[in-house]
């Protein structure tokens, strides 16, 4: 069985940085453990699968399709920077030339568009409520140890835990943070948390370029230490910070080693739009 595959580096105008994705084109059905033996094969933090609806559905010429993506160790129930690659492949590789394409997948029907050199994503706003109570202490601590922690919040939709930290840090303290995957899968047992955002506000008004905040992810408990980009957790840093700067369009930068921009835009009916640039790197085939 052959299968084309890409690998798209998201969020980024440059190969080698960003978020690399894999992305599968499916003529047919695939057997569903197919599916984590390649993400698994493929080792990258998320493989992404794009399937026909219809038998009569064309990659070059239709404008919706289903998709679901892979870590190396489970299915997850959404993934911006894999959406973003799978339009790139559409759009540039497979030269769609429908202006909007509407992805079915296990968050509903999210839909991406091209804008000039950047795809935009439209994907729900996820809210992240205040933590009172000391349940979160112990992940507080593995995350970023002694740093001074400003606030602490709760995202029950995507089961991120957001960190921010003191506005006294710089950009290059939260770049400097060192963490290990086993500390975190020790402290969090219960299931409440799958992914631990720590973030930090930026400086609008920096030169060359200024960002509304920064950010890292971490996400062993889907086998992934460190996601260098998220597109889904800007769903909840989108809405987080929003309400901390008073701003609807804002621009981010995930602090990862490869590191990632991203482009937020909160829509009037409740939604968010996450923009970003993408290179695609690999292209080839499966072989089974």
């Amino acid at each position: 069985m052959q299968i084309p595959i890409f690998t798209v580096d998201a969020f980024t105008g440059h190969s080698f940085s960003g978020n690399p994705a894999a992305v599968c084109l499916l003529e047919n059905d695939l057997k569903e453990d197919l599916h984590q033996k390649i993400a698994t094969e493929m080792n990258l933090s998320e493989t992404a699968f794009i399937r026909k609806l219809r038998s009569t559905d064309d990659f070059t010429k239709s404008s919706c399709f289903g998709l679901r993506w892979f870590t190396p160790t489970s299915e997850a129930p959404l993934c911006g920077h894999a959406t973003l690659a799978a339009a790139a492949v559409l759009f540039r590789i497979q030269k769609n030339p429908n202006s909007v394409l509407t992805f079915v997948t296990l968050s509903g029907d999210l839909k991406a568009r091209q804008v000039e050199d950047h795809i935009v994503l439209d994907l729900p706003l996820y809210l992240a409520y205040p933590q009172v109570s000391e349940d979160f202490t112990q992940e507080n601590y593995v995350a970023v140890g002694d740093m001074t922690v400003q606030d602490v919040r709760y995202s029950p939709d995507t089961k991120n835990l957001l960190v921010r930290l003191s506005d006294a840090y710089e950009r290059s303290d939260l770049e400097e943070l060192q963490v290990t995957a086993q500390n975190f899968l020790s402290a969090e047992k219960t299931g409440k948390v799958k992914g631990l955002i720590v973030t930090l506000k930026g400086d609008a008004s920096g030169k060359p370029k200024g960002y509304d905040f920064y950010s890292r992810y971490f996400a062993p408990w889907y086998g992934v230490l460190e996601d260098p980009v998220t597109g889904s957790t800007h769903a909840v840093l989108g809405s987080y910070w929003s309400e901390q700067l008073g701003k609807k369009e804002m621009l981010a930068f995930q602090c990862s080693r490869r590191g990632g921009e991203l482009k937020i835009s909160l829509r009037d009916d409740g939604r968010v739009d996450i923009a970003g640039q993408f290179a695609i790197v690999i292209k080839g085939n499966l072989n089974f």
